[in-house]
């Protein structure tokens, strides 16, 4: 095989490795629930609508599934969701928070 070719063909699977190991992660429910304070003001009151910068109706997340909320959460830290509060919070989460986060809240 041509080196660059090769070489070409590697930096490809790159991402996939990326996301294949950000997968791997095995949240924790515990670990989770101590993560929590960012989320509970907006996001466990049946009804609440955010403000800023228009009103938003926010979602109630206990018991989505786990796949969907670690994607939401990574979607607003790469800037993929564009609610500004979010992408804030998002932004401060290391890879392992977003799965356990959304390990705690698939199993409320």
């Amino acid at each position: 095989m041509n080196k660059k070719l090769f070489i070409s063909a590697v930096l490809s699977l790159a991402p996939l490795a990326a996301f294949a190991q950000a997968s791997a992660l095995k949240g924790d429910p515990k670990a989770g629930e101590v993560k929590t304070a960012m989320c509970i003001g907006c996001h466990a009151i049946p009804g609440y609508k955010a403000s800023f910068p228009h009103v938003y109706l926010v979602p109630m997340i206990s018991g989505q599934s786990q796949a969907y909320l670690a994607s939401a959460l990574e979607a607003y830290r790469k800037g993929d969701r564009s609610h500004p509060t979010m992408r804030a919070i998002a932004g401060s989460l290391s890879d392992q928070d977003i799965a356990d986060l959304a390990a705690y809240y698939a199993g409320r």
